[in-house]
């Protein structure tokens, strides 16, 4: 299982209906959403994108 950091974001109601609709009109998830603004705002201020781990193949239990 790929390892994902997780933590508690609050914020404000009106930003997340605003979130909530662009990541619909773009088919994403709220949280997919956000981390792709995330991911582009690091990239705007010239640091390396981290990538997602790769996920692990499940084991054959033969």
């Amino acid at each position: 299982m790929s390892s994902r950091k997780s933590f508690l974001l609050r914020i404000s109601p009106d930003l997340y209906r605003e979130l909530e609709g662009w990541s619909q009109q773009e088919l994403r998830s709220v949280n997919a959403q956000i981390e792709y603004l995330l991911k582009q705002a690091v990239a705007r201020r010239g640091r390396p994108v981290p990538t997602d781990p790769p996920a692990e193949k499940e084991k054959d239990s033969r």
